[in-house]
């Protein structure tokens, strides 16, 4: 990937649009399960990991966009959107308020739902376009 003011461009924009997406995402999330685990952090990863594997398969089987448009779909948008620091640090805050089990159940959840999701994305766009 060569370096240009219209890649950059992408990835800020589509980091912007990916930022806000999961801001209003954990705001709907959080009004549906309130508590003290980490769901909306846990959902935007799993969705955010499944539209990286259909993006990724589409790329290589049905659609080679410009690599402006990957870009700012993959790094900005999925950048944006995916939360690995955030879920880095809700694994702290439950381990810091002594919430070893949910702590492990979420890392565990997190890492098994969200390369799974790549995965279900991969197969997919597979089973769609061949």
């Amino acid at each position: 990937m060569t370096f240009s003011p219209a890649l950059l461009l992408a990835v800020a924009a589509g980091g912007a649009a990916g930022s806000v997406a999961r801001f209003m995402a954990l705001m709907v999330i959080g009004r549906w399960l309130d508590g003290g685990f980490p769901f909306g952090t846990l959902v935007v990863n799993v969705i955010g990991s499944f539209v990286m594997g259909v993006l990724v398969e589409l790329f290589a089987l049905a659609w080679n966009p410009s690599m402006e448009i990957r870009a700012f779909l993959t790094i900005g948008v999925l950048g944006g959107f995916t939360t690995f620091s955030t879920f880095s640090l809700d694994v702290a805050v439950l381990m810091q308020r002594g919430e070893l089990a949910s702590a492990a159940l979420y890392t565990v959840v997190s890492v098994l739902f969200s390369v799974g999701g790549l995965f279900a994305g991969l197969y997919l766009i597979r089973g769609i376009v061949g």
